[in-house]
């Protein structure tokens, strides 16, 4: 008797996976010397549409990321995408720092700095052009990014949100 492959329906969770953006180290003056602590800005995701960020802060590197991924998997956010990049272009704000995410026809993939194409990636878009204005740090430039992704919205949100059809 053989076993039937189970088919994986397409609303599914895929796994979640993570990767660290920037690990900073601090320091502190002590009578020995110096003592160090870290701290890692972490990216989750599925690559279909869920992203989260997160930050940890330890005396060792791996804790520090531990504590990161542990962070980001409580803040996951659902991100409208439409086939392999987004519906429309749009800027997202953090602080001093500024995003512009515009839409780019297939093939073209992710235009962005190592910050920003963290959170693209993880979140599933696959063409897409970025520019940032303002402030360059990587914290700022992660949230700002996620920022721009949250707020997007697709034809169908829309109209179910104001209760009309649109045309095209």
């Amino acid at each position: 008797m053989a076993l039937e492959p189970v088919k994986l329906s397409d609303q599914e969770e895929r796994p979640l996976e993570d990767t660290v953006v920037k690990v900073f180290r601090c320091s502190k003056v002590v009578k020995g010397g110096r003592r160090f602590s870290f701290a890692a800005l972490v990216v989750v995701g599925d690559r279909a549409g869920t992203v989260g960020i997160g930050y940890g802060k330890a005396n060792e590197v791996p804790l520090a990321v531990e504590k990161g991924v542990k962070d980001a998997k409580k803040s996951l956010n659902k991100i409208a995408l439409m086939d392999r990049t987004i519906p429309h272009s749009i800027n997202g704000r953090y602080r001093a720092t500024k995003v512009v995410l515009v839409p780019a026809s297939p093939g073209t993939g992710v235009i962005a700095g190592s910050s920003a194409r963290a959170v693209l990636e993880y979140a599933g878009v696959q063409d897409v052009l970025t520019k940032v204005y303002g402030s360059m740090s990587a914290k700022n430039v992660v949230k700002a990014t996620l920022d721009g992704l949250v707020r997007l919205r697709t034809r169908e949100m829309v109209e179910s949100l104001r209760g009309v059809k649109i045309e095209a």
